[in-house]
């Protein structure tokens, strides 16, 4: 029993010898890509298409976007099943994202699935689709015609409840969850995410009602001020609770509510310990501070959090904010002249490096970024003052050092530019092929020294006639 066995019986055109080695080989290696698609390709030729359509599946199951399979599954069912030939189509259009494409294969496979189970099937597919490109009115009939089958999923009203709650549609959201339990569908996944919108939509007892999470219990009772009753089961919880980070979150919430700003401070940061880049920690800490009134942390807190979640004009506007207050923060300057660099506002940017040098006259980053942002406009004297301060302070920066030989190449000082070359050859960090340049332009820089050094002789001849001329 070999491969080299299977592909002899094939090559020579004895499919049912290669088809019962194929398999055979298969009994000890079940999930090889290779031999289930082979096997796939025989049963095929074989006119064997249930088998060919089950080994299809199990190479699909361990080789989901392989697209050979999803194309001979439809060239085997072109004529004689249009349900599967599409499905089949849509699916190889999803896997190579063409999403418009798929949309249009898993209606016409509705048009022809042969009973109510596949139209379901279906019919969540493209819900599911619908949602990705951005049609979710399309996506909401899809999923209430699959809940009026009385056939549907918890998936089916899960994900039409979330459609409803990005649409600020709060109450339909409620609606069809709770339409959900009255279906029959009264999995703790269900009654959670129920209780989750009931508290969305300010529906304290309903939600209390509905879920036995002591979580959710909680949280109803912070939100009812019902502070007794919460801090009793804050400490009834403690000790199996005290390292959840939901749990550390809520009783931050409790004591907020209650103006104990330290308490709530203590346990935003052990919530903190556990999910260090999350919003909410920012967030948490904005709301704190804006009920203290330090207005500085509010605005810093509120840009972190605004950062961390990907607004940046936002967080730029709230930087700028704390910044009003607190103008010598050099770690706030710094952090502004970042965001504005990575916005692609240089011009800006380089005005807050100003700033932060003038802070921190050695400070290496701002230097470096001065310097860069000089060049890039052309105004190689400043670009060249920066990296002489930068090259004070870190000799041993290639990148500054090479920047440093042109901006003086730029300004017409050879010698300087010579010398700066030389440093830059020095430090290793070039390839053979730069390093062969950089000689030959230091060749040439050594002509011109002579040249500059003759003229400024002149210069200084001529300015020494000028000042015996009004000394007369």
């Amino acid at each position: 029993m070999s491969i080299e066995l299977a592909e002899q019986f094939e090559e020579q055109e004895e499919y049912e010898k290669a088809y019962d080695e194929y398999k055979k080989l298969l009994n000890s290696r079940p999930k090889s890509v290779e031999l289930l698609q082979r096997t796939a390709h025989i049963a095929g030729i074989l006119g064997k298409t249930d088998e060919a359509e089950h080994y299809f599946t199990k190479l699909l199951e361990n080789d989901p976007t392989n697209e050979v399979a999803y194309e001979q599954l439809m060239d085997m069912f072109i004529n004689s099943d249009k349900y599967k030939y599409y499905s089949y189509r849509g699916n190889l259009h999803l896997i190579q994202q063409k999403f418009e494409h798929a949309a249009g294969d898993f209606k016409k496979a509705l048009d022809k699935a042969p009973d109510t189970a596949r139209a379901n099937v279906t019919r969540f597919i493209l819900a599911g689709i619908y949602t990705n490109i951005g049609k979710e009115n399309n996506a909401i009939d899809e999923y209430l015609r699959i809940i009026d089958s009385h056939d549907a999923p918890d998936a089916a009203y899960l994900n039409l409840s979330k459609i409803y709650e990005e649409q600020d549609v709060l109450s339909s959201a409620v609606e069809i969850l709770e339409r959900a339990i009255k279906d029959g569908h009264e999995s703790q996944v269900i009654k959670d995410v129920l209780a989750e919108m009931y508290l969305k939509n300010n529906q304290t007892d309903a939600a209390a009602k509905t879920s036995s999470d002591k979580m959710v219990q909680l949280r109803c009772l912070i939100e009812d001020e019902n502070y007794d009753e919460a801090q009793k089961q804050i400490d009834a919880m403690q000790a199996d609770y005290k390292k959840n980070p939901k749990y550390l979150t809520l009783v931050a919430q409790f004591y907020y509510a209650q103006k104990n700003f330290d308490k709530a401070f203590e346990y935003v940061d052990e919530f903190a310990k556990f999910d260090k880049n999350s919003p909410l920690i920012y967030q948490m800490r904005a709301l704190i501070y804006e009920e203290k009134g330090q207005e500085f942390e509010e605005h810093y807190n509120w840009a972190k959090y605004n950062y961390i979640r990907g607004n940046k004009d936002v967080a730029l506007n709230e930087y700028m904010q704390a910044y009003n207050f607190k103008k010598d923060d050099s770690a706030l300057v710094y952090t502004i002249a970042e965001l504005l660099d990575e916005m692609k506002d240089r011009t800006h940017a380089a005005e807050f490096y100003e700033v932060l040098v003038n802070l921190e006259p050695n400070n290496k980053k701002a230097l470096e970024r001065l310097g860069e942002f000089r060049e890039s406009i052309g105004d190689y004297k400043m670009s060249v003052e920066y990296f002489e301060r930068l090259y004070e302070i870190d000799k041993r920066n290639s990148s500054m050092l090479k920047s440093l030989a042109m901006g003086y190449e730029k300004i017409k000082r050879p010698d300087k530019a010579a010398e700066f070359y030389e440093k830059y050859l020095s430090s290793g960090a070039l390839s053979e092929e730069e390093a062969i340049s950089i000689k030959k332009k230091i060749e040439k820089l050594e002509g011109k020294k002579k040249d500059y050094s003759e003229t400024s002789d002149q210069d200084s001849g001529l300015i020494g006639w000028i000042m015996k001329f009004f000394n007369k």
